[in-house]
């Protein structure tokens, strides 16, 4: 990049309020950085970002059609040598599992919702990557930071999901719908099952039972729960500004990590 010429940024996000919010934080921490433009998805990424040939990608991790580690990988497979590789921070909504990964790698991430806080320490990592004096190619070892980062998040859903859940009651084992399921909690080396019925246990980790999960029926809402949509009741906010979920026909109440807060915004 010329010294002279403003780094340029391409913001991949399918959901426009996010991507509106993310580049005007960007403009108002960075000033000269010039957003170039918007991509919905990872197919749309790839493809402006080899016709605009930005100095930084803003890639979200899962969007549809083409997730941000796969447009990563495409987009290193087709870089050619007519200028340097794009500085890849990634956007991610999972929780800190992944974030200490990412953090000891050689790409960046911001996390969901964004803080202005986390934006502006990895502005300050863009511009020291950006200086001359730091050379290096950016794609450099990308590929193989693409696989480190896809192994640490949950696997793709299987075509058809979990309809029946085989769970223990003590010396029983009940089959019970998983659409009778009010949320899954993890608890040692079990999982909760938590449903209309009472509660049952299944020896398997929420990192494995969530890619078997119809994704538009349960929500991961903490490190440790996940959440049947259908049976969240209403949700609420404290003053400190925490929002807990009130399900229907249970007592309970589940408190939803900041980390996940963003996906109940319209409740």
């Amino acid at each position: 990049m010329n010294p002279s010429t403003p780094p340029r940024a391409l913001i991949a996000e399918d959901e426009p309020i996010l991507a509106a919010t993310l580049a005007a934080t960007l403009r108002r921490l960075w000033p000269e950085l010039d957003i170039v433009g918007t991509a919905p998805n990872g197919v749309a990424a790839v493809q402006q970002a080899l016709e605009l040939r930005p100095d930084i990608l803003f890639l979200d991790i899962k969007m549809p059609g083409q997730t941000g580690l796969d447009a990563a990988q495409e987009l290193a497979e087709g870089w050619d040598d007519a200028g340097p590789f794009p500085h890849i921070v990634f956007v991610t909504a999972y929780d800190d599992y992944a974030v200490q990964a990412f953090e000891q790698a050689a790409v960046d991430y911001v996390m969901k919702p964004v803080s202005d806080a986390r934006l502006a320490r990895t502005v300050e990592r863009l511009k020291a990557r950006l200086a001359p004096a730091a050379g290096g190619a950016a794609g450099d070892g990308l590929a193989g930071l693409v696989e480190q980062m896809r192994a640490l998040l949950p696997a793709a859903a299987p075509s058809e999901h979990l309809t029946v859940i085989r769970a223990a009651v003590g010396n029983v084992v009940r089959m019970i719908p998983v659409q009778d399921v009010a949320y899954f909690q993890a608890l040692d080396k079990y999982v909760n099952v938590a449903s209309g019925d009472g509660d049952a246990l299944i020896r398997l980790s929420l990192k494995d039972l969530l890619p078997q999960l119809d994704p538009d029926q349960f929500r991961q809402i903490s490190r440790g729960a996940i959440v049947n949509l259908r049976h969240v009741a209403s949700a609420s906010r404290d003053d400190a500004g925490k929002l807990t979920l009130n399900l229907r026909n249970r007592t309970d109440k589940l408190r939803v990590s900041p980390l996940f807060a963003h996906l109940f915004r319209q409740m």
